[in-house]
């Protein structure tokens, strides 16, 4: 990438159209993009959507779709005239429900002659831990299931999955250099960690093989974002 601020997408995690716009406007170029996520989407929709992208900004709609093979694909259509650079769907959702999401989503793109997102898959949450996974019958440790459900996302012809930093460099080491990872769960050294458990610093996951941060609060609630996202990205060009 010819930056470093062209691998974070700041999250816009609020509902309001207008502070999210403010936002947008006040990062372009500095931040490779804007996540809108399920907080955001529930309140205002696609048209909330359109208004971020008049903006110019690249959009990682992360809205985590988990449902049935039929439904999920229906869902990424109905999206796709919003044109997100990244979409999302849960890996718990099996490999017919995967399957069907990126076969929808390029399905679409190409009958309305616009380049496909990239679909990605969530792997474990970066709000859970061993103890979360035990709780909900899954087998700890995380970091295994991400293995597990990243290499099942590869063999479903997905570009990519988040995962936590933790884990980044065993994933990249599991599915080879083309697989995309983007990474939540971003804390600079000095921030806390608020309601995610397994976080890093950006220079540490970016060195460990991510290639997209997403990072909210340490940029959105700094009192001046843009220079918040710049200095950022020049820690990941030192790193």
């Amino acid at each position: 990438m010819p930056n470093s601020g062209q691998k974070i997408f700041a999250a816009l995690d609020t509902t309001d159209v207008e502070e999210a716009r403010n936002l947008a406007l006040r990062l372009k170029g500095s931040v490779g993009g804007v996540k809108l996520g399920l907080e955001f989407f529930s309140a205002n929709g696609a048209a909330g959507v359109r208004e971020i992208a008049k903006t110019g900004l690249p959009i990682f709609l992360d809205l985590k779709f988990h449902d049935i093979p039929n439904t999920v694909a229906g869902a990424v259509r109905a999206v796709m005239g919003l044109r997100p650079k990244i979409l999302n769907v849960h890996a718990a959702g099996g490999p017919a429900m995967m399957r069907a999401a990126v076969e929808a989503a390029r399905e679409a793109a190409d009958a309305q002659n616009i380049r496909p997102p990239l679909v990605i898959a969530v792997t474990v949450l970066t709000s859970l831990d061993d103890d979360d996974l035990t709780a909900v019958g899954q087998t700890p440790p995380a970091a295994d299931q991400v293995i597990r459900l990243a290499r099942l996302t590869q063999d479903c012809g997905l570009d990519g999955i988040v995962c936590s930093p933790r884990e980044t460099a065993s994933v990249r080491a599991a599915c080879g250099p083309d697989f995309k990872l983007i990474v939540p769960g971003i804390r600079p050294n000095l921030s806390v960690a608020n309601d995610q458990k397994r976080t890093s610093s950006p220079s540490d996951a970016i060195n460990a093989g991510a290639d997209y941060l997403v990072i909210g609060r340490p940029i959105t609630k700094a009192p001046d974002p843009a220079a918040a996202a710049r200095a950022m990205a020049a820690a990941l060009t030192e790193s």
